[in-house]
């Protein structure tokens, strides 16, 4: 019997499986993210998403650990775009930041191609507490405190935190629940009225 005929132990994903990375772990990565838009968090299992890669169980656990870390893996490759805001969107001058800011979340969520899996996260994040932890300690790290340290006051990450919700939340109900008429509203309209509040919660005195 050659290796590569021996039994592998259970548990242990195969030398041919661990060499063929990083296309298997990104094969990987795309089936979570698919997996946990079609069911959900709490209806996603790390053995699903591994049928649907077409790998054994044990190689997602073995690139990931827990399904909690699968999704965050998955949400931070998904939610890169709104996350990683340009440094002219981010660290430019405070004045105009709200336009700027709001211009450009809209426009992540605008796009087809991005607005597809941000769609799966804030589901999942609405529908299930750690999904939501998951949520909210990304944008906290990649992206509110990037802002708040722009922001010479004593409550930055509050400021930061307030124009986030009001972002965050125009998109949910625009997106996911769909509330007419903003649904449906033109997004410059939405830019021009949403962005002096955005640059309220940031800059008023």
């Amino acid at each position: 019997m050659t290796e590569a005929d021996a039994p592998r132990r259970r548990g242990r994903p195969s030398r041919t499986q661990t060499e063929a990375a990083p296309a298997t772990r990104d094969r990987i990565l795309e089936a979570a993210r698919e997996e946990f838009s079609e069911r959900g968090y709490e209806k996603t299992s790390v053995r699903g998403i591994a049928k649907a890669a077409g790998v054994d169980s044990a190689l997602v656990h073995h690139y990931f650990g827990t399904k909690e870390q699968v999704f965050e893996a998955a949400i931070e490759v998904a939610f890169a775009p709104a996350l990683n805001a340009p440094d002219a969107v981010a660290d430019g001058p405070l004045d105009g930041v709200g336009e700027r800011l709001t211009r450009f979340i809209l426009g992540v969520w605008e796009n087809p191609a991005t607005r597809t899996p941000l769609l799966a996260i804030v589901r999942s994040a609405v529908n299930n507490d750690t999904a939501a932890a998951v949520f909210r300690r990304l944008i906290a790290a990649q992206l509110l405190r990037r802002i708040a340290g722009q922001l010479d006051f004593p409550d930055a990450e509050l400021r930061a935190e307030l124009a986030a919700a009001q972002l965050v939340g125009t998109a949910i109900l625009r997106y996911v629940i769909k509330v007419e008429p903003l649904a449906s509203a033109d997004p410059e309209q939405i830019i021009a009225r949403l962005a002096p509040v955005v640059q309220g919660h940031l800059t008023a005195p």
